[in-house]
């Protein structure tokens, strides 16, 4: 069944036909001033992102440092402890028989 161009027009009505004239009518006026606004709305995203990116950025460096320093903190209490325990194995027993 073909599209006939009548049946367009009885289905839009005369307020869809009326607005789309003024789409068509306002088109080469919104669309440079939308794109004017808008530019500036970008830009404003675009710098926001960079922030929170750079932002977040530092604050995971600095956890990793943290996290770095906590592992090396255990790593010399384990050591510490294996130490005390070899030398409470070697010790000898001096008891008063």
């Amino acid at each position: 069944m073909p599209l006939k161009l009548e049946d367009l027009f009885e289905d839009l009505g005369i307020p869809g036909i009326a607005a789309g004239v003024g789409a068509i009518v306002l088109a080469p006026v919104l669309i440079p001033a939308v794109a004017k606004a808008s530019k500036p709305v970008a830009k404003a995203l675009i710098k926001g992102g960079i922030i929170a990116y750079e932002k977040s950025r530092s604050a995971i460096i600095e956890t990793g440092e943290v996290l770095e320093d906590l592992v090396a903190e255990v790593k010399a209490e384990m050591a510490e402890e294996e130490l005390q325990q070899s030398f409470e194995s070697v010790e000898p027993d001096f008891e008063d028989s």
